[in-house]
């Protein structure tokens, strides 16, 4: 005990700001993956639940099992297997430079699983008389679908999707496992130089800063869409009641 209280003495203070700025450095690997996959992994999962909804059973089935299998196995596995998976499937030996791509296809195969199934719901939580409103007043399949149920489904996802998007700013701190040196890896790195728990505790910060961001841009964003989605709503419904009304007068 006399021991560990002289090193204690004798540990010369952390430097706050040098921490800082270290951490900060590191924001960038974090930062990239985290844009990158939000990039990829949106638009593929459209295409996921355009599979899994497919009217083929083979397709739907395809598409099934594999959003079962990104979202039933552990995200760490998935970056491990895609890193390493060509040198020991293929005997293709990759340089130290696959190790962010590597990353970055992870986290795209299995956000867009998660995604594909927040689509889904979105999509069928859209009452079929929304769709035989539109045709009532004349619009084709395109036309209904861009501008009656697509709007509806962007409100009906949007508060999943930042569940999504703030669990994927968390997830980033996985790419340690192929040792991509982002935030959480240097900050537990600081942690052992300095034997201080500070370089965790403001990577935390660092953390939770970007998620109170992401949830308020989210949350505005979703405010805009339900005061377009009402006033949208509001002129469909006129329009589909004088149509009614002329067909009434025209049976009359």
């Amino acid at each position: 005990m006399t021991e560990m209280m002289l090193l204690a003495a004798e540990r010369a203070p952390i430097d706050y700001m040098a921490v800082f700025r270290q951490l900060v450095g590191s924001m960038g690997a974090m930062l990239e993956i985290f844009f990158f996959t939000l990039l990829f992994a949106l638009p593929l999962g459209i295409l996921i639940v355009l599979g899994r909804m497919s009217k083929n059973f083979f397709v739907r089935a395809l598409f099934k099992l594999y959003i079962s299998v990104m979202r039933g196995t552990p995200l760490m596995l998935q970056l491990i297997v895609v890193y390493f998976g060509p040198f020991y499937l293929f005997g293709i030996e990759l340089s130290s430079s696959y190790r962010m791509p590597a990353a970055i296809i992870a986290f795209t195969l299995n956000y867009a699983a998660y995604f594909a199934e927040i689509y889904r719901g979105g999509i069928e939580a859209v009452p079929q008389g929304q769709r035989e409103a539109g045709q009532l007043l004349g619009y084709s399949r395109p036309q209904i679908f861009f501008r009656i149920v697509l709007p509806q489904v962007i409100r009906n996802v949007l508060p999943s999707v930042t569940n999504e998007i703030i669990t994927l700013v968390k997830d980033t701190s996985l790419a340690y496992s192929i040792s991509i040196m982002e935030m959480f890896t240097k900050a537990k790195n600081l942690m052992t130089s300095e034997s201080s728990l500070v370089p965790l505790i403001m990577a935390g910060a660092f953390y939770y800063v970007m998620n109170l961001i992401i949830a308020f841009v989210m949350g505005r964003v979703e405010k805009a869409m339900s005061y377009y989605d009402r006033k949208e709503e509001k002129e469909y419904g006129a329009k589909a009641k004088s149509k009614l009304f002329r067909i009434g007068k025209r049976s009359a």
